[in-house]
């Protein structure tokens, strides 16, 4: 294993105390109570209102302020003394903010996280173990009967999109500055997206670039779902849509121009591995000595920081039970072999790309 240093020291020795263990293990005996009211405590507004108080805040004060009852304040509070995420002074009982309820109210990964965990992954979830068992995403019949979410995207009720797009818009889109001057270090005169869902990267490299034109490869249904989109904006009239069902092999790419770019961002983490190779075979196929392939993607083990990489190996359970069943975020070494497998050898690595992103540069064998 090719760990940073932080994650080298975090998974290979162990760090707690006897005493600490047993706690972590209780935390985690109830996690999804503390998740929960965790939750809660932030939609109630009563972590924003320990923020702003000077002096802290009464239980009488909190349920006065947010109309909750002294009984549903007593039972939130309680939970959060015993969580971590506030404090109580003895004297006065007044409640304030800890370090922990203030990350948890401001880090905007963390609010994203937890909107996503509670809108898309929570009620499937609970079918984790059929889809480890079946290989299927079990969790997904919650919401409808498609093999896999990315079918039904369009049809998940108001909330549960939202909370999808702002997850993966969130982790993408601050990579992206950074990632348009890697593939346009290069002449791109065209470039195709592959799995460029609602198009936020094909009107980047159109607003960047006022010559390259932009061929998004997807599903029928997400194409028309990112011609509405991008429709009336400027440089859109350069951006192309093709349909194509990705799993099924026979579907070739296009063959229509050469394509000096071929660009997948937080796309191949959606595919098994042999669906991988099938789906990286096929762009090479269609690559030329000078064309380059660009993977994006948050690889766990390529993260700076532990925390990190604890969401991301927790994010592929939200692909083994409501996604698809079969992939995940993916170890380096994972993908290096895959893109080795499929004719393809890696030429360069960038590390830490907005919030966390490594871009994979490769070329055709």
């Amino acid at each position: 294993m090719n760990l940073f240093s932080a994650l080298e020291k975090a998974y290979t020795t162990e760090h707690l105390s006897a005493r600490d263990a047993q706690r972590l293990a209780e935390f985690i005996a109830f996690g999804p109570i503390v998740f929960q009211v965790s939750r809660l405590m932030i939609r109630f507004g009563i972590l924003d209102m320990l923020r702003d108080s000077d002096n802290g805040m009464t239980r009488e004060e909190i349920a006065s302020r947010t109309k909750l009852s002294d009984y549903a304040v007593k039972i939130l509070t309680d939970a959060s003394l015993t969580i971590g995420t506030i404090l109580v002074d003895t004297e006065t009982d007044r409640f304030s903010l800890s370090k922990t309820g203030w990350f948890l109210l401001t880090d905007p990964a963390t609010r994203v996280n937890i909107d996503f965990n509670h809108d898309v992954n929570y009620m499937g979830l609970f079918n984790l173990e059929e889809a480890l068992v079946n290989g299927k995403p079990e969790g997904l019949k919650y919401f409808g009967e498609w093999p896999t979410i990315y079918e039904g995207l369009s049809k998940l009720p108001l909330q549960v999109q939202k909370s999808w797009f702002g997850f993966d818009h969130f982790y993408s889109d601050s990579s992206f500055g950074e990632a348009l001057k890697i593939v346009f270090s290069l002449p791109v005169d065209n470039l195709l997206d592959v799995g460029g869902n609602t198009g936020r990267w094909a009107l980047q490299c159109v607003s960047h670039n006022k010559d390259v034109r932009v061929t998004i490869l997807d599903l029928p249904q997400q194409i028309q779902l990112m011609r509405n989109q991008t429709a009336g904006i400027e440089g859109s009239e350069r951006i192309d849509g093709y349909g194509i069902n990705l799993l099924d092999n026979s579907a070739q790419f296009p063959t229509d121009k050469h394509y000096d770019a071929i660009w997948m961002s937080q796309f191949l983490d959606c595919f098994g591995e042999d669906e991988i190779v099938g789906i990286l075979s096929r762009a090479a196929h269609i690559m030329s000595r000078s064309s380059r392939l660009y993977i994006m993607e948050t690889l766990w083990d390529r993260q700076k920081y532990e925390p990190a990489a604890f969401c991301l190996t927790q994010i592929s359970v939200y692909f083994t039970a409501l996604a698809n069943g079969n992939s995940k975020m993916y170890h380096s070494d994972d993908m290096f072999r895959l893109v080795e497998k499929a004719g393809l050898r890696v030429e360069t690595v960038y590390d830490g790309l907005g919030q966390g992103h490594s871009i994979i540069q490769c070329r055709k064998n």
